[in-house]
């Protein structure tokens, strides 16, 4: 063989295996995307249905606008977050009268009350001010570790006392729209809310129901057995859009599509108990499994705190 043809037959495998080398990095970056910016955007409004917006960011922010009052649902991690979900909601609003209510108590969640107007009546449902008051300082502290910028953002937090805590549920009468605030149980957080605005057929779903995202369950307050519960009680309202705390919009269909992950999930980590594999073992296995079944879901890290659970709850 001549030296040329050697020296191209080592440039092709050099091109292949760089090539392969992409693909698996490609793949790689697919299921564990970087973690979204904490920064909301600003002018950049979802209309979702006829009285309900949304700022699509970390978190989905929720604004229903009616004639007479606007509620929002979530604030943004911080003031300056909750600044911009103030200034967002106003362009929209009909009335100065403002609602806010959180989804939990998580800081993307609850940290950017501070900034909004002294006159918003700020309302959740009891056991989610219970966890902020047991857990909110803990997870404060745990986000501002994670970066400069979430300790810039995380400053100086201060948090409200609500002005209305509901049990179960309460309805806000909006001015020709009414919205549905509940609470089911534990899932994600054991005072996960829920919001349906009932004349849009429109549930803003907090982290109980996503697009393809693994169910986060990031400590012992998470229960996979009440989480798939209250999907069996989220079915029969049939709503025509589902707004998520994070990812992507979709409609009706992604209470069915969580529901069979989560109980797959749940089958296969009793499965692998019953044949005596450690939660740690188990959390891997299915990792890698469930990465090849549902290749479509970006992220599978957060298989192995839902094995964990799983397992906690079979005791």
């Amino acid at each position: 063989m001549s030296q040329v043809k050697k020296l191209f037959r080592g440039f092709l495998v050099l091109m292949l295996l760089a090539t392969a080398m992409l693909g698996v990095t490609s793949i790689a970056a697919a299921q564990n995307p970087p973690p979204p910016s904490p920064i909301l955007p600003e002018n950049a409004m979802t209309h979702v249905s006829e009285h309900v917006y949304a700022i699509m960011g970390f978190p989905n922010i929720g604004i229903v606008v009616g004639n007479r009052a606007t509620l929002v649902v979530d604030t943004g991690m911080g003031p300056r977050n909750g600044a911009t979900v103030v200034h967002e909601a106003e362009k929209l609003a009909n009335n100065p009268k403002l609602f806010l209510t959180t989804t939990h108590y998580h800081p993307e969640h609850a940290t950017g009350e501070q900034a909004f107007p002294p006159h918003t009546v700020l309302i959740r449902d009891a056991v989610q001010q219970e966890d902020m008051e047991r857990r909110g300082a803990e997870f404060i502290e745990m986000f501002r570790s994670r970066s400069a910028l979430n300790r810039e953002l995380l400053q100086d937090v201060k948090l409200r006392t609500p002005d209305i805590i509901f049990d179960r549920e309460v309805t806000l009468d909006l001015g020709g729209v009414t919205a549905r605030l509940f609470w089911l149980g534990a899932a994600h957080t054991k005072g996960d809310e829920l919001i349906f605005v009932n004349e849009d057929s429109t549930l803003l779903s907090g982290d109980i129901v996503q697009n393809k995202l693994v169910p986060n369950m990031p400590n012992e307050d998470s229960s996979p057995k009440s989480w798939l519960a209250i999907l069996d009680q989220l079915a029969p309202l049939k709503p025509r859009f589902i707004v998520p705390d994070h990812g992507p919009l979709g409609d009706g269909s992604l209470i069915a599509q969580e529901r069979a992950f989560l109980q797959d999930l749940q089958a296969r980590a009793l499965e692998l108990k019953r044949q005596g594999k450690s939660v740690e073992d188990a959390g891997r296995l299915l990792t890698d499994e469930f990465k090849a079944k549902y290749s479509d879901w970006p992220n599978m890290n957060a298989v192995p705190n839902v094995v964990r659970r799983v397992y906690a709850e079979s005791q």
